[in-house]
């Protein structure tokens, strides 16, 4: 007697695929709320001393669950990974960025947020991770144009040359900590966002004690419900929900979040400010879900798609 039965394998691989998508749809929701909840929390903290307050608080709330759940910290090669992508992933990228968007118009940063797709797949082809495809590069293309169709028209003559630069370096190192942190063995997610929220939150606090900004604290109610908002939700779940994508994903592919972002930041804006959504808004946002769609989801599909037909016969004879 012959008959087929699906592995518990198949099973797992297909609930791990749910799972990602659900966390990657979370991901972008709370992450697009990042811009407005910063926006708010600036008014009072100058930006460096501002990211390292809320990657510090991060790192300390990482750090209790460290504790109350026994998790292993991560040591040896993982603990060297962890320390990078915490410095360059979160530390520069985040150093970078908020430098260039004192100076830069948000719009034109959702642009270059855009790119992060394309140079994350270089890079981790450059680091011999993934290969090039056709799909990605097409995907992440598309995702590019649907960008420019939203902020096309609001960016404006003057720009800061030296900001623009300070952007693309930040945006290169976000995808370049995707990349470290897929390269080196890894630790149990809890732990490794405490360590490498830690590692930038030092970083960032020596870099506001070296350019003499003032440490304070905020005074208003609506700056600590902002803060508070953009250090629990914006901080601590973004980054766990990120790093359980990045996991379950390629690196490349978990990027595509990064194109979304701008388009969630916009809808939030515009449900919790009454900010206008113009027609270019909801044309460019189509454009962006089909490259997302083409070289993320359907890439990740295409991807998983023989691993959950794997069936085993079993021959009873």
């Amino acid at each position: 007697m012959r008959r087929k039965f699906t592995t518990k394998g198949t099973w797992r691989a297909a609930l791990s695929s749910r799972g990602a998508l659900i966390a990657f749809v979370l991901w972008v929701m709370l992450g697009g709320s990042i811009p407005v909840a910063i926006r708010f929390s600036n008014l009072e903290l100058p930006p460096f001393w501002g990211a390292t307050m809320r990657l510090g608080v991060a790192a300390a709330i990482f750090w209790v669950f460290v504790l109350g759940r026994r998790a292993a910290v991560p040591t040896g090669r993982a603990l060297i990974g962890t320390v990078l992508y915490g410095a360059i992933g979160i530390g520069a990228s985040n150093a970078f960025a908020y430098w260039a968007l004192v100076r830069l118009q948000p719009g034109l940063a959702s642009v270059f947020l855009a790119f992060a797709p394309l140079l994350t797949l270089f890079f981790a082809a450059a680091h011999g991770l993934e290969l090039l495809n056709w799909r990605s590069l097409v995907g992440a293309s598309v995702a590019v144009v649907g960008i420019l169709i939203v902020v096309g028209g609001g960016l404006g003559a003057t720009l800061n040359v030296s900001a623009l630069l300070a952007l693309a370096v930040g945006v290169a190192c976000t995808a370049e900590g995707a990349v470290l942190y897929k390269l080196f063995p890894r630790g149990e997610p809890v732990a490794t966002n405490a360590v490498a929220s830690t590692t930038a939150a030092v970083l960032l606090a020596g870099l506001s004690l070296g350019l003499g900004e003032k440490w304070s604290v905020p005074a208003a109610a609506s700056t600590w419900v902002a803060f508070a908002y953009l250090a629990v939700f914006g901080t601590v779940i973004v980054f766990y929900l990120y790093l359980f994508v990045l996991v379950r994903w390629s690196a490349s592919t978990a990027a595509y979040g990064f194109v979304l972002l701008p388009v969630a930041s916009v809808a939030i804006s515009a449900w919790l400010t009454g900010e206008v959504v113009t027609i270019s808004f909801v044309a460019g946002a189509a454009v962006v879900l089909a490259g997302v769609w083409l070289g993320a989801i359907r890439s990740s599909s295409r991807a998983t798609a023989p691993e959950r037909a794997t069936t085993v016969e079993c021959v009873r004879c």
